[in-house]
Parts: C-alpha cells; structure tokens; sequence
C-alpha cells in the first residue's frame, strides 16, 4: 500500500517524491525503466503528474506487464502506461 499524498503537496516535492519512488521499486526492470522516465517529471503537467502516481501505486509484476507490451494495461492508466514505454 502506497502513502496518501499529503494535501498542499509543493510541486518540487512532489517531483522529488515521485523520483525516490521511480528508482525504489520491487524489481530491477522497473527500477531501470521508471527511473529513466523520471527524469522528465518536471515537464509534465499536474494531471499527467497524477496518473503517473496512479501507476506508481501498482503492482511492479503488473506494470511490467503492462510496459512491456505483454497485457494491456486497464484503461484509466493506459495513456501514461504508453508514455512510459515508449519513453527513449
């Protein structure tokens, strides 16, 4: 289970949140692949920001599945699950 996010949340850090919790997941792929994607947190917006903390509170056996393209991801996260695939 994730922590709530805190109500009044700064967006600094909520970025530097959202990072710690890109690089510290329960397997090594996702570690690498959402760590990588982290970086471009800044550029996005507070909506997008939202979705990617949806997906970080997901299963990391899941989201794999999902990045990877072996299962379809549920279609509230699909738009970021895409994002993130298809991230350089």
């Amino acid at each position: 289970m994730t922590e709530p996010v805190p109500t009044g949340e700064a967006r600094e850090t909520r970025l530097k949140r959202l990072h710690m919790r890109s690089m510290r997941r329960g397997i090594k792929e996702m570690d690498i692949i959402l760590s990588r994607f982290s970086e471009s947190l800044a550029d996005l917006s507070d909506s997008d920001l939202d979705a990617y903390d949806q997906v970080l509170a997901q299963n990391d056996q899941d989201l794999y599945q999902w990045v990877s393209g072996q299962e379809a991801p549920p279609a509230a996260l699909a738009p970021m699950i895409t994002r993130i695939a298809q991230y350089p």
